[in-house]
């Protein structure tokens, strides 16, 4: 009995111990979070500064160089209008092209899709005997049409 006593004694020691412990680290990461709070604030204040003072020095110089910018610009921006007007242009004409000659090509895959799957359910038919003698030919000729269009494709 004396051990379990001994045991929660000890239990509830190391819990109050890691409990002082927490706090201490906790006041010190607010100590440490305030310190970069305080230092960022001054480097903030201090960049603002040495900002006017920039903003004022090349204030000229930027308008000075802006309306030349514009000016060249200003052709510029014609030439790409027009150039982007002639590459719409042709890509549509492109897609339409594509896009005639890609229907062709689906529309003759499905037809031959379609003679393949005819011709497998009348050969399934044929070779349990559910045909009739006049299907089991015609079968026979489906069956072959569809594989040499196949083979030419």
């Amino acid at each position: 009995m004396a051990s379990y006593q001994d045991q929660s004694y000890q239990a509830g020691e190391a819990k109050g111990l890691a409990h002082e412990k927490t706090g201490q680290m906790a006041d010190t990461m607010k100590d440490k979070a305030q310190a970069a709070k305080d230092k960022a604030s001054e480097m903030a204040g201090s960049a603002g500064d040495r900002t006017v003072e920039s903003k004022d020095q090349t204030s000229s110089y930027v308008s000075d160089k802006a309306g030349v910018a514009k000016e060249k610009t200003g052709g510029a921006m014609q030439a790409t209008k027009e150039k982007a007007g002639q590459m719409g242009e042709s890509a549509k004409e492109t897609a339409q092209a594509g896009k005639e000659k890609t229907g062709g090509l689906m529309s003759s895959a499905a037809e031959q899709v379609k003679g393949m799957a005819q011709g497998a359910t009348e050969a399934v038919k044929n070779t349990f005997g559910m045909a009739d003698a006049g299907e089991e030919q015609k079968t026979t000729a489906t069956t072959r049409v569809t594989r040499s269009s196949a083979r030419s494709d």
